[in-house]
């Protein structure tokens, strides 16, 4: 009942600033290249495309026991500040650190104990102004996509999940464009009953169906 809200932060990817007609001809090699973080290609993508922003919402959501309404996006280039939370007396306390992605790893398996890594260290007085701005949720609408699964909750948010994974497979091996990533999801979507209590056995068909519709309709697209 303390906590106004959650507040997520992102790099902004890639292709921050852009418009979606500058997106139309965007290679699977510039999409690799993230400006801050060294990931995964999967991630990498789902970044450029605020899509990893989205499902950082719906994990939120879950793992806190939080509105989605209550989860804020904001857009920080610097990835310096990784997340903060907002209480009802309008305290801010936020989590710092070097954009390394060994730090949640590494604490991920060692929780609660937090022990040395070398090379990452934080230098408040080095570090350049840091800035933070709304997302750009017209041109990079999968984070709009997100907010709708985890507001209507169900099976959708694993349509939304697998969705991806099946457009960003397509991508990488060429056979989808960049902006077709983000239309397969809100297809996929559009395209699902969704199941408001659903069983183990429900959310391992929805993700099924969800791949398959994507393969369906946008292999090739």
């Amino acid at each position: 009942r303390e906590i106004k809200r959650i507040i997520l932060t992102a790099s902004g990817g890639a292709f921050y600033g852009k418009k979606t007609e500058d997106l139309k001809n965007i290679t699977p090699e510039q999409a690799l290249k993230n400006p801050n973080w060294d990931m995964g290609a999967k991630v990498t993508v789902d970044s450029s495309t605020l899509v990893n922003k989205g499902l950082e919402m719906i994990e939120a959501k879950w793992l806190f026991d939080i509105e989605i309404e209550k989860i804020k996006v904001v857009v920080h280039r610097q990835s310096i500040l990784h997340s903060a939370v907002e209480f009802t007396d309008n305290a801010v306390i936020a989590q710092l650190g070097a954009p390394d992605m060994r730090l949640p790893i590494q604490y991920a398996l060692t929780y609660p104990k937090r022990t040395p890594i070398r090379d990452n260290e934080l230098d408040l007085c080095a570090c350049a102004n840091l800035t933070f701005e709304e997302p750009d949720k017209e041109t990079f609408y999968a984070l709009k996509l997100a907010e709708r699964a985890g507001r209507e909750g169900g099976t959708l948010a694993a349509v939304f999940n697998g969705a991806d994974e099946a457009a960003v497979e397509l991508f990488l091996k060429g056979r989808l464009s960049y902006p077709g990533i983000t239309e397969a999801i809100a297809y996929a979507m559009d395209s699902h009953r969704n199941i408001r209590k659903p069983s183990l056995d429900e959310i391992y068909q929805a993700d099924r169906e969800a791949r398959e519709c994507v393969l369906r309709k946008f292999a090739d697209a």
